[in-house]
């Protein structure tokens, strides 16, 4: 208890902008290490210990993105409003939309390489009178994100298993009740490896990014090799329209945003930035070099998708529920086979689960730290011995659990818990992007990082505003027409009430305990 209570002290002092024990800024300022400067300028203690180097810190972000691995569970929405014209052209969009918006963070974490990420920079950038509440706006909606991304984590690696006990029990009946337990051991799994295993972290990266990779050739191999081939015009060319929207191009921008979900968690990095050795340069590297690993990746299993998918229908109404399994249970004609092949994808979500818990709980640990969450002060606390934070931890392990509840009364109200990764990612990207914006169109003052998108940065901004914002309106849009309850996106409503609760929590207690971001220097 005692390393949490100094851990409190240097909050406190932080905020009251006084010196704290064991940290001096204008030492730190002449010490040789970039790290240190950068902490110093941004006031902020050194919590936490540097354990990530670039090739770790981009497993990390690389694995956390699965592009590939998303595409296989999450294809469907895109193949019903558009089919495989949708499929790879919105995927292309996708790509170059994402890069836009991944190239404008990567600068602002150059800027800025603080745990913290979007809400921080919103802050340091906003203009006058607006400063407190986007910074807090922004920080809500990234643990919305965060939380959220953690969640779908947890549900694909554990619900995906009942699906292989389907395939070869095929007198099995999935209970919803059965997923949730599964859903909770993979959780388990996760915490565990969070808390007891964090000093080997970084080299668990290692092993995670092999599998990330090997796991990819593993299973797009033998579908090429042994599936029935479909012909290159319905890969290229065909679009089918079976969602019973009756304008094709609405269709058309529905299914595209389902692309939009495997390009999400590039911004992992940023929030593990107090953690990663000379984080102004090797955090916007591993965000910028994850997008074109994940996106050839991602592109060449989408195709490999729409060449080996076989009968649609038959996939779509598989009794094991999920449409890849039995995709590849008809490219190789084994269910030994198909359950390997599902095993290896099984894996890559368990242990990308654990990246994604660790940035979820540093993202609303940074957001603590500056009162933005219920009960900061119990959530900023940093467990000294293991330098994690260890509160956090829990709180996404606990709203994971709770997340899992839902399953067990409606797949379908959790799908939309799910979906709100989307939502609740992009909005933030949206605000801080636009504040950049402003600040570029008044200023001229902008101390940029190594790491910067020189004279293309508005435009480049102004192209990720749009497509993020774009994306965002029909992510929330239902997948199929008539709307009934079973296909019903609820994300739009749950997300509305989540950033009601956060604008209530501000306007009642929020705006007193959230003090944001404050510089000891000028750093524009």
């Amino acid at each position: 208890m005692e390393g949490v209570q100094d851990t409190e002290e240097k909050s406190v002092a932080r905020v009251e902008n006084r010196p704290v024990n064991n940290y001096d800024g204008e030492a730190a300022m002449n010490r040789p290490d970039q790290d240190a400067l950068d902490m110093a300028k941004l006031g902020i203690a050194q919590e936490t210990k540097r354990r990530f180097g670039l090739v770790t810190i981009l497993g990390f972000t690389t694995c956390i993105m699965g592009t590939w691995e998303s595409s296989l569970p999450f294809f469907l929405t895109a193949y019903y409003n558009g089919g495989p014209v949708t499929m790879v052209y919105g995927f292309i969009l996708a790509f170059f939309g994402s890069l836009a918006t991944c190239a404008s963070l990567a600068e602002m974490a150059s800027m800025f390489p603080v745990s913290g990420g979007q809400y921080y920079w919103a802050s340091l950038l906003a203009p006058p009178g607006k400063v407190k509440f986007l910074s807090f706006l922004t920080g809500w909606l990234s643990v919305l994100g965060w939380q959220s991304a953690s969640a779908t984590g947890t549900y694909l690696g554990g619900t995906i298993i009942q699906g292989v006990v389907k395939l070869n029990y095929p007198e099995y009946t999935p209970e919803k009740w059965q997923a949730t337990l599964m859903l909770y051991a993979v959780l388990i799994l996760s915490v565990s490896v969070n808390v007891s295993l964090v000093k080997w972290l970084p080299g668990v990266e290692g092993v995670i990014l092999i599998i990330h990779v090997v796991g990819f050739f593993a299973i797009l191999i033998p579908l090429v090799h042994l599936a029935p081939i479909s012909p290159v015009e319905f890969v290229f060319t065909e679009f089918i329209n079976t969602s019973g929207y009756s304008s094709s191009a609405l269709s058309w921008l529905i299914g595209q945003s389902a692309s939009a979900v495997l390009f999400i968690g590039y911004d992992g990095a940023c929030h593990m930035a107090e953690e990663v050795q000379n984080a102004r340069i090797n955090v916007p590297r591993a965000m910028f070099f994850t997008m074109f690993i994940n996106g050839a990746m991602g592109l060449s299993m989408y195709l490999v998708i729409l060449f080996c998918i076989g009968d649609i229908d038959k996939a779509i109404n598989t009794p094991t529920q999920v449409p890849f399994i039995e995709i590849f249970h008809n490219a190789t004609q084994s269910k030994t086979a198909a359950t390997v092949l599902t095993s290896l994808l099984i894996t890559t979500y368990i242990v990308a689960n654990f990246n994604f818990m660790a940035s979820a709980s540093r993202q609303a640990w940074a957001f603590a730290r500056d009162g933005g969450l219920p009960f900061s002060h119990i959530f900023r606390k940093i467990d000294q011995k293991k330098s994690i934070p260890l509160y956090a931890i829990a709180l996404t392990g606990v709203l994971n659990a709770l997340l899992g509840l839902i399953n067990i009364g409606s797949t379908i109200a959790f799908s939309a818990v799910v979906s709100l990764v989307v939502g609740g990612y992009m909005s933030s990207y949206v605000i801080v992007i636009c504040v950049m914006i402003h600040k570029r169109l008044t200023t001229n003052k902008i101390e940029f990082g190594p790491w910067n998108l020189g004279r293309y940065g508005l435009p480049i901004n102004i192209i990720a505003v749009i497509y993020t914002f774009v994306t965002v309106i029909f992510a929330f849009f239902p997948p199929l027409v008539p709307v009934t309850a079973a296909n019903m996106n609820y994300s739009g409503a749950v997300y509305g009430l989540v950033v009601i609760f956060g604008i209530v929590y501000y306007v009642v207690r929020g705006h007193k305990t959230f003090i944001g971001p404050k510089l000891p220097r000028n750093a524009l």
